[in-house]
């Protein structure tokens, strides 16, 4: 058994903008399932507090003249430990995690996730002698890159593990900052910290920490590419001995066709004629011809370029004449969200676009959908093309990232071994594009070969009990890495 520190910005259900949430939310749970002795630490943002019924002070101190408490409590439905970072200068504002009511960043990240990092290293050299002390410091995206660097400088120190949950967002400051911080002199330098005469969080985990994960195997072999390493690549080259790629999983506590109270009609496996009725549901709630036979294309997604939404936006004229109804949800750039609804005015029988983050409708387009969209230029990991092969709504994907390790392509071959769970574009392009769904349609029509695919998708193990016990042993490496 090992003493994990969890360290996270966010974590569902206390507060999410994205997957990282998903997974602090997940894999901790998943690790003190499996007899790891784990903590959660998340700043004590003001939508945290108001989620949680039970707390105490565990620990007091400051940094940058600001007065920090520790606070413990629990995850919300689950038994794991949770400290709060609560520093109200930084944390106690309306907006978001990261950007302000107007959606700019707030000007002072800097300083608030380097606040966090300095009591995440304190917590982890047991200066607040709190009984408790890590073997592993398990770190995630930017915002906790300064641990693993912070942590390099002390002896008898706990391993350190980094993982990347997208590489494009990188936490860069300019050199000032680094001098504002008052961070150690000796891990300014190009190895270091540095980046081009900037402060870079994310390189103190790429640089420093014991093991690098990111949450695929095929994104660790893409982000060491000049294409997709943002101009990390070479760093990350240079420690790929020292970086694997674990799929994220996925909370079937939430994500259950079995067991999923926002569903009209639960179904599993054995009860796969029931989803049909998902599709009635939704389609007279959106006003579309009530026809279970028709396939329904759904999305959920953020609306933005890296979702596809440039060769969708091209396909669209083509795919609405053909005998389907598409559903889309989400929020993104403002240019594709009018776009989308401008066009799904002029096809209201068939074409239904949704503005927002809406839980209950995204179970429900997942549940009611025959096929999920999700042609992403890249995608670390992807989240929704697994909970669409839970709930047997087939996905359609680009051979990139996590994608390409989660859905095998309907071609002949695999159709025939059973194992074939979805489609695969040939590539990025409009032409890819057209050509998946055109062959979705076509075994959409045959009505038990698209039942087995159905129950091959559903059968595909993306617990997140399986990806904490490779986590696991990836922590054992580490501790066995490291150095101090």
């Amino acid at each position: 058994m090992s003493k994990i520190l969890f360290i996270s910005s966010e974590a569902f259900p206390l507060i999410k903008t994205g997957g990282l949430g998903d997974v602090a939310g997940s894999l901790p749970t998943a690790l003190l399932k499996q007899s790891q002795n784990v903590r959660l630490l998340l700043p004590a943002y003001p939508e945290v507090l108001y989620k949680i019924k039970e707390k105490k002070i565990r620990a007091s101190t400051s940094f940058y003249n600001q007065p920090v408490d520790i606070v413990e409590t629990r995850l919300p439905g689950t038994q794991l430990r949770v400290w709060l970072v609560d520093c109200p200068s930084v944390y106690h504002r309306p907006g978001g995690p990261y950007i302000d009511e107007r959606g700019h960043p707030w000007h002072d990240n800097a300083l608030r996730f380097a606040i966090f990092c300095h009591t995440a290293v304190a917590i982890a050299m047991n200066q607040f002698k709190l009984k408790w002390q890590p073997d592993v410091v398990h770190c995630n995206d930017w915002q906790t890159g300064l641990v693993p660097a912070l942590l390099s400088l002390q002896k008898k120190r706990p391993a350190t593990v980094f993982t990347i949950h997208n590489l494009a967002y990188q936490g860069l400051f300019d050199q000032q900052t680094f001098d504002d911080l008052q961070l150690p002199e000796q891990l300014w330098h190009m190895d270091g910290l540095e980046f081009h005469n900037q402060l870079s969080f994310i390189k103190g985990g790429l640089a420093y920490a014991d093991r690098i994960t990111t949450v695929s195997p095929t994104y660790a072999e893409e982000i060491c590419q000049p294409e997709m390493g943002y101009g990390l690549d070479g760093l990350l080259s240079y420690r790929k001995q020292k970086l694997s790629g674990i799929l994220n999983g996925v909370n079937e506590k939430y994500w259950n066709p079995g067991t999923d109270f926002h569903l009209v009609q639960k179904y599993n496996q054995k009860s796969l004629n029931k989803k049909s009725l998902n599709k009635t549901a939704l389609q007279e709630e959106f006003l579309f011809d009530v026809d279970a036979s028709i396939p329904m294309i759904g999305m959920v997604s953020r609306l933005v370029e890296q979702k596809g939404l440039d060769i969708i936006l091209q396909a669209l004229p083509r795919l609405l004449s053909m005998p389907l109804q598409l559903v889309i949800l989400g929020t993104g750039d403002l240019h594709f969200e009018m776009l989308l609804s401008e066009i799904a005015q002029h096809y209201p029988d068939r074409f239904k676009v949704v503005i927002g983050y809406n839980e209950l409708l995204a179970h429900k387009i997942e549940a009611a959908s025959d096929i999920y969209l999700m042609p992403s230029t890249f995608e670390p990991c992807g989240l929704n093309q697994l909970y669409s092969l839970r709930y047997g709504t087939l996905p359609i994907v680009t051979p990139v990232g996590g994608l390409a390790d989660t859905v095998i392509n309907a071609s002949d071959k695999n159709i025939k071994n059973k194992s074939a769970n979805g489609f695969v574009l040939k590539e990025h392009s409009l032409t890819a594009l057209l050509n998946s769904i055109h062959h979705a349609l076509e075994l959409y029509a045959q009505a038990d070969t698209w039942r087995q695919l159905q129950v091959n998708a559903m059968n595909c193990d993306h617990s997140w009990g399986k990806s904490a016990h490779q986590y696991i042993k990836l922590y054992q490496q580490a501790i066995t890495d490291n150095p101090a």
